[in-house]
C-alpha cells in the first residue's frame, strides 16, 4: 500500500486578514481537510503552520484564496517547507508580537444579512440590539487604535465581555469567534436620547423610540453613528429641511437621503444593476441617482436632477427607520442624514463636542458609548458611462491601499486646499486617507495634522518624503514647507491629477493628459484649469491650454460667478459689452474698471470658470452657494444632446490655445436668436469636447503617443466624460479615466505620491516641465 507522504508547511498571508473571520475560516479548512498546526494573527497578516498528507496540505493552500471570507483581501501568500511537529490537532493561538506592521486593515462593513435577521428576531438575545455585530460586519478602522486587531488595541476595550458573548468569541466555529467589537445589550455599548436643553434623558430601547418621534414631529436630531454624527430630519418635511438648512448655513448644496433598503428606492430614484450592487455592498456609499417620482422634499436636492442616496448600513439606522415608519404618515421613511457639522468644518464624533458645538443645529442628540477613534464621512459614488465614479472616498472604502507597480520609500503625499486627503506609500501599497474636507479652518487644519499621524502609526512607517502642491497660500503647502522637516517636493496641481489617473491605471510610459479643473498653481505663476499635458511622472510639456483670461477678484470671482461672465464677455466683444439681466444687479462698471485697469485681476486658463461664465451668461447663479454650483446648474440643463457644436474656423485653433472667444460669441448669437439655454448647453458641452479632442488628435499625429488620462474636478460632469470617452475612443486611443480615486481633488495626494516616488527613484530632485 502507498504510504502518504507527511508534510508540515508555514504561510504567511498578507492583505485584508484581521478581524474578517480569517482565524476560524483557516481553523475550518483545516479540519476539513484533517490538517493539525495552528493559526494565528501576526503584525504581517496571518501566520499558519499546518502539517498532514502533501496532498491535503496542498489543497488547503489552494483553498485560502478560493473560500475566503466576503470581507478578506488576500494580497500575498508566501510557503516555506518546516520540520515536521507530529502536531495533534488544529488551534487557534494568541497573536504574535513580531516587528513591523505589515497586515492591512478593513474598512468598516455595513450590517451583514445574518446580524440583520438576529436583530429583527424577537427570540434573540439581541433582539433590536444596535451594536449587533459579528466577523463578516461592523466597525474596523473607526475604532482600531493599533495592529495587529485585537480588542484590546479598539475602542472596545472598556466594554467587559458577559459569559455568552465571551463563549461566543472563543468558539472556532462560531460566527462571532474573535469578532472584536462583539457585545450584547448585557455587555456591550448603549444607546441614549437628549433633549437640546437636557430636560430629558431617553435610555436604551425608548431612546430610539423618542428619537422616531421627535424626527416625525419634524424636529433635528444629531444622530451618532459609525463615523461621526450625522443631522438627521424627515426627507418629506420640507418645513424642517429648510430650518435644517438656515441653522447648518448650507443654502442650497444637495441633501443626502437614507432609506432602509433599496426596494424602498424603487418609486424615488432609478436604479441599474451595477447600482444596486454597490449601493447594497458593504461599503454603502451615497450614491448619486437620477430623480424618478420625487415626492420628497424639493429643498432636499433642489435644481437638481440626481438625489444622493444611501441605504441603511449600521444596526441603529436599521432599528430607527423601522420605528420611524411607526409615526410618519409617508411611506417609505426616507430621511436625510447630512454631515454633523457647520459647512467646511470636519464632522464630530465626540459626545461633548457634538453637544458643544451642535447645540445650535440640534433639537436633540442621540449618542451612544462607543468612542470613535478616527472620524470618516459617508463615501460619495455615481455611475457616469456604465463605470463607477468614487466622488468621496471615505467609509467603506478606506483604508484599503492602492497597488502600485514600483516598490517606494515612505512618501507622504499632503493633497491640496479643497477634498483635502492625504497618502502614505509603502512598499508598493499606496495608502490614501478618508475624506479630510477643505482646509480653510483651524479644525480642518487640526484633522489633517491627525489623519497625518495616524496613518503613519496605523501603517508602522514614518514619512521620509513629502510632496505638496506649489500653491503658497494652501495650508497643506505650508505644512510641509513649514513644519515639516523631512526632504519635499513641490508637485505642480495639473500633472499631479494626471500622475493620480496614471498610477489608478498602473500606466509608465508617457500619456497625453487633458486636465480640467477649477484652480491650479501654474508654474509660469498664473492660475491654470483647462491644461493639455504630455509626458510622464518626471517629465512634462504644457501642450496646449484654454485662453487665460483675467479673473477680476481673484477668488471673489469663484464665489460670485458674474464676475467672470463679464471677464469673458469683455474679452469676446473687445471691452463692448452686450447686455444681460444680471448686469442690474451687479457693479458690472467696477469690474470693467478693473479688466482695463489690470488690478487685482489675475490671469486663469480654468475649465471651471469657463462653465461657470457661460452658465451666468444663460441665466444660471450670479452668486454660488455651493462650490461649483453654476457649473452643475448648466449641466442640468441639458436635455438632449442631438445638437450640432458651434462652427469653429480651424485657423482660430492655434497650436498653444484653445479659443474661448468665437465660443463666447456663438452663445451670445444663440440667446438674441432665442434659442434655449437647453440647447446653448448642449453645443457648449460638444464644442467644448471638440476642441480638446482636435488638440488631443494633433498631439498624438505629433508624438505617436496613444494614450489619454482624464482628470481634474470638471470631469464629475457626467455630459463631459461621457463625450470625451466615447468620442476619443472613437478615434482609436486608450482612454483612461477615474473609477477608483476621485477624479476631484480628493486624488491629488496620491498623484503627488506617484510622482515623488519615479523622482527619488530616477534620483531627480525636480520635475523637468517644460511650458
Amino acid at each position: 500500500m502507498h504510504k502518504v507522504k507527511t508534510i508540515r508547511l508555514q504561510i504567511k498571508v498578507n492583505g485584508i486578514v484581521q478581524g474578517v473571520g480569517f482565524r476560524p475560516f483557516v481553523s475550518r479548512l483545516a479540519i476539513e481537510f484533517g490538517l493539525t498546526g495552528f493559526v494565528r494573527n501576526s503584525q504581517a497578516g496571518v501566520e499558519i503552520e499546518v502539517e498532514g498528507g502533501k496532498n491535503h496540505v496542498e489543497d488547503f493552500a489552494n483553498g485560502l484564496r478560493e473560500k475566503s471570507p466576503p470581507l478578506s483581501e488576500i494580497i500575498r501568500i508566501e510557503t516555506s517547507p518546516l520540520k515536521i511537529l507530529h502536531s495533534k490537532q488544529f488551534e487557534i493561538i494568541s497573536s504574535s508580537e513580531e516587528i513591523g506592521n505589515q497586515t492591512l486593515i478593513s474598512p468598516d462593513a455595513a450590517i451583514c444579512d445574518d446580524c440583520l435577521k438576529e436583530m429583527f428576531d424577537p427570540a434573540n438575545r439581541r433582539y433590536l440590539y444596535p451594536f449587533i455585530n459579528c466577523t463578516n460586519c461592523g466597525p474596523r478602522l473607526t475604532i482600531i487604535e493599533n495592529i495587529p486587531y485585537d480588542r484590546k488595541y479598539t475602542t472596545m476595550n472598556k466594554f467587559e465581555m458577559c459569559e455568552e458573548c465571551s463563549k461566543e468569541y472563543h468558539d472556532p466555529h462560531d460566527r462571532r469567534f474573535h469578532a472584536q467589537p462583539n457585545a450584547c445589550p448585557k455587555c456591550g455599548p448603549h444607546v441614549w436620547y437628549q433633549h437640546n436643553d437636557n430636560s430629558s434623558t431617553y435610555e436604551k430601547e425608548s431612546a430610539l423610540i423618542q428619537t422616531a418621534k421627535k424626527l416625525a414631529d419634524g424636529k433635528i436630531v444629531a444622530i451618532k453613528g459609525l463615523g461621526g454624527f450625522h443631522l438627521a430630519v424627515d426627507a418629506y418635511n420640507d418645513e424642517a429641511v429648510k430650518r435644517l438648512r438656515e441653522r447648518k448655513r448650507r443654502e442650497e448644496k444637495p441633501f443626502a437621503v437614507m432609506a432602509q433598503n433599496v426596494e424602498m428606492l424603487n418609486d424615488l430614484v432609478y436604479l441599474c444593476e451595477e447600482e444596486k450592487n454597490l449601493i447594497t455592498s458593504f461599503a454603502r456609499p451615497i450614491l448619486l441617482l437620477k430623480k424618478k417620482n420625487y415626492n420628497i422634499a424639493e429643498s432636499v436636492a433642489p435644481n437638481n436632477k440626481r438625489l444622493g442616496v444611501m441605504i441603511a448600513y449600521t444596526p441603529l439606522h436599521h432599528i430607527l427607520l423601522n420605528e420611524v415608519q411607526k409615526h410618519l404618515k409617508h411611506f417609505p421613511p426616507v430621511l436625510v442624514m447630512t454631515s454633523a457639522n457647520f459647512s467646511e468644518e470636519p464632522i464630530e464624533i465626540a459626545n461633548e463636542g457634538a453637544r458643544e458645538k451642535l447645540s445650535e443645529i440640534a433639537d436633540g442628540f442621540l449618542f451612544h458609548n462607543r468612542d470613535i477613534l478616527i472620524r470618516t464621512d459617508d463615501s460619495v459614488a455615481v455611475f457616469v458611462n456604465n463605470k463607477q465614479r468614487i466622488i468621496r472616498r471615505s467609509r467603506g472604502f478606506v483604508p484599503r491601499p492602492f497597488f502600485i507597480k514600483k516598490n517606494g520609500a515612505a512618501i507622504l503625499g499632503v493633497g491640496a486646499e479643497l477634498k483635502n486627503t492625504i497618502c502614505l506609500l509603502k512598499d508598493d501599497q499606496a495608502f490614501a486617507s478618508q475624506h479630510i474636507g477643505d482646509l480653510t479652518n483651524y479644525s480642518a487644519h487640526q484633522f489633517f495634522q491627525e489623519t497625518i499621524a495616524y496613518q503613519q502609526k496605523i501603517i508602522d512607517r514614518k514619512a521620509e518624503y513629502v510632496g505638496y502642491d506649489l500653491h503658497p497660500d494652501y495650508l497643506s503647502t505650508k505644512w510641509a514647507k513649514e513644519e515639516n522637516k523631512l526632504p519635499s517636493f513641490g508637485i505642480q496641481h495639473h500633472h499631479a491629477h494626471m500622475a493620480a489617473c496614471m498610477g489608478e491605471h498602473n500606466l509608465e510610459n508617457d500619456v497625453i493628459g487633458i486636465i480640467l479643473d477649477g484652480t491650479g498653481y501654474g508654474i509660469d505663476n498664473t492660475i491654470w484649469g483647462g491644461e493639455i499635458l504630455l509626458g510622464s511622472y518626471t517629465k512634462v510639456k504644457r501642450l496646449a491650454h484654454l485662453e487665460t483670461i483675467p479673473l477680476p477678484g481673484g477668488d471673489a470671482a469663484i464665489r460670485e460667478p458674474w464676475r467672470i461672465a463679464v471677464s469673458y464677455l469683455h474679452h469676446a466683444f473687445d471691452g463692448k459689452l452686450p447686455q444681460f439681466d444680471f448686469m442690474k444687479n451687479t457693479n458690472t462698471e467696477l469690474i470693467l474698471q478693473m479688466l482695463d485697469k489690470k488690478i487685482n485681476s489675475p490671469l486663469t486658463s480654468s475649465a471651471g470658470r469657463l462653465f461657470d461664465a457661460v452658465s451666468v451668461i444663460c441665466g444660471g447663479p450670479e452668486i454660488i452657494r455651493y462650490e461649483a454650483q453654476a457649473a452643475i446648474e448648466l449641466m442640468q440643463k441639458v436635455e438632449m444632446m442631438d445638437v450640432e457644436p458651434y462652427s469653429i474656423d480651424e485657423d482660430e485653433i492655434k497650436q498653444k490655445f484653445i479659443p474661448v472667444k468665437l465660443l463666447i460669441k456663438k452663445i451670445v448669437e444663440d440667446l438674441n436668436n432665442g434659442t434655449s439655454s437647453s440647447t446653448i448647453s448642449a453645443r457648449f458641452h460638444k464644442t467644448l469636447a471638440h476642441l480638446l479632442i482636435n488638440q488631443t488628435e494633433q498631439a498624438r499625429a505629433e508624438t505617436n503617443i496613444n494614450d489619454v488620462v482624464l482628470s481634474g474636478g470638471v470631469f464629475q460632469n457626467e455630459i463631459l466624460l461621457e463625450l470625451m470617452e466615447s468620442e476619443l475612443q472613437l478615434k482609436g486611443f486608450n482612454v483612461h479615466s477615474h473609477s477608483k480615486i476621485p477624479t476631484n481633488d480628493g486624488g491629488i495626494s496620491f498623484g503627488q505620491v506617484m510622482v515623488v516616488n519615479e523622482l527619488i527613484t530616477n534620483g531627480m530632485c525636480q520635475v523637468e516641465f517644460v511650458l
